[in-house]
């Protein structure tokens, strides 16, 4: 019982990856309707990409410090 229900989870778990991915696609698609109707202006787009950047490298860092803490806790 406790397997199936374990393989049921893992497909769920798939799906749900799979509908991510897709809508994930999706994003340039809008991002070139939004270009053509008007809605989103160059500077819009690149103050976005600007944004995602500093996340990112946000994120790095903070996942830079957890381990330079860790490796000196050892």
């Amino acid at each position: 019982m406790a397997i199936a229900k374990e393989q049921e989870m893992s497909a769920l778990v798939q799906e749900r990856r799979a509908a991510v991915v897709e809508a994930e696609a999706e994003i340039p698609r809008a991002i070139a309707d939004s270009f053509r109707s008007g809605h989103l202006g160059i500077m819009d787009y690149y103050r976005m990409k600007n944004i995602q950047a500093d996340t990112q490298m946000r994120e790095g860092l903070s996942k830079g410090g957890e381990k330079r803490a860790k490796g000196k806790e050892e």
